[in-house]
């Protein structure tokens, strides 16, 4: 029994490890792709809108990640999957700014803190969504 604990704590600790290299490689490539400089807004300007926008995304990319994880058959298959889940909140960061609400770059900058709430929303909508038809 104790052996079974302690192989299923490998798995938890590889699975576990590599979601939170994953969280950090999203927070990377997602600062990348937006225009303007979270870390930036939020830490020197204390900027709720961006807070609230970046935060949601995080969230977002982590449910997908929740659902990868428990579907996954195998590490790489998780690392695949992982991939797609960011792919996933970018086209989503994408689709707003470009068809929906084409200034929300210049909102979040501006302390807009709707166009935050807004941008957190759908990137928490599209984990969910990215989550659940990641069940096979």
């Amino acid at each position: 029994m104790f052996e079974q604990s302690l192989n299923g704590m490998v798995h938890f600790s590889l699975y576990f490890g590599l979601a939170l290299v994953a969280l950090v490689v999203f927070k990377v490539i997602y600062t990348l792709i937006t225009p303007h400089d979270e870390w930036d807004l939020i830490k020197n300007h204390k900027n709720t809108a961006a807070a609230i926008g970046f935060g949601g995304g995080i969230v977002g990319f982590s449910l997908a990640i929740s659902g990868v994880i428990s579907n996954s058959v195998s590490l790489v298959d998780f690392g695949i999957w992982a991939v797609v889940a960011l792919v996933a909140q970018s086209v989503a960061f994408s689709v707003i700014r470009f068809l929906f609400m084409p200034r929300i770059v210049k909102r979040i900058e501006e302390g807009e803190i709707s166009a935050g709430v807004m941008l957190a929303a759908v990137s928490i909508a599209v984990g969910l969504l990215n989550a659940a038809c990641m069940t096979y």
